[in-house]
């Protein structure tokens, strides 16, 4: 629910995929849920539909989309909710639609300095073929930052238990890989950031003034320029 030029994250994600026409939506909740579910509701003001579920305790990003295995396709996005992306989803399915029998791919990016986060170590191929999780106890030569995006098919739930505390990077990754099964790494240069700091707020904000954003937004206009 961060703002960035007046407009919530979630929307602007939430728009950013539906112009690649993704509509269906599943979001884990845990704190201050009523607080997204009141501004998003069932998404049907933007042409959206959304599923939600509330975690009592909260269950890691993978223990999250275990939650809703049931009712995913056999192909589905994710993204953190922390994240503001610009990524196009459209290229990114290009890539995926291309590797086969592929199992996940996440967007990454080459690393020098990753002390705040997960990174992989990818083959010629971009397979992945080595998860390194933070905090990191090594430096490494060719790793690249997890992203927070990624297209999974849903067979990769089978290597998490539901109802219990799993990270995709620190925990399901690491198990998909033992398995042998193939993911890969996604680079692409689109704009994406993970909003933690004010600072990195400040940063997307800077960005979308520099694409001909400015504030304040008026919901569901921007100024006359789509979401």
């Amino acid at each position: 629910m961060l703002p960035l030029l007046g407009v919530p994250m979630i929307e602007w994600n939430l728009r950013r995929f539906l112009e690649f026409g993704i509509d269906r939506f599943f979001i884990n909740l845990h704190y201050l849920p009523e607080v997204l579910r009141n501004y998003v509701g069932d998404g049907s003001q933007w042409g959206a539909k959304v599923s939600y579920h509330y975690e009592a305790n909260i269950l890691g990003t993978a223990g999250g989309i275990k939650s809703f295995e049931d009712q995913l396709d056999e192909e589905f996005f994710v993204i953190y909710g922390d994240i503001f992306s610009q990524v196009n989803y459209k290229s990114m399915e290009s890539v995926w639609r291309q590797s086969k029998g592929v199992v996940g791919m996440q967007r990454v990016r080459k690393a020098n300095h990753y002390i705040d986060a997960d990174v992989v170590e990818l083959d010629g191929s971009d397979r992945v073929v080595a998860v390194h999780p933070k905090p990191h106890s090594a430096v490494y030569v060719n790793v690249y930052r997890m992203a927070g995006i990624f297209i999974f098919r849903r067979e990769i739930l089978s290597v998490t238990q539901k109802d219990s505390y799993s990270e995709i990077g620190r925990d399901m990754l690491p198990a998909v890989l033992k398995t042998g099964a193939d993911f890969r790494g996604y680079l692409c240069d689109d704009y994406s950031k993970g909003i933690d700091t004010l600072q990195k707020k400040e940063e997307a904000e800077s960005y979308l003034r520099e694409q001909g954003f400015s504030e304040p937004l008026s919901l569901g206009s921007a100024n006359g320029r789509k979401l």
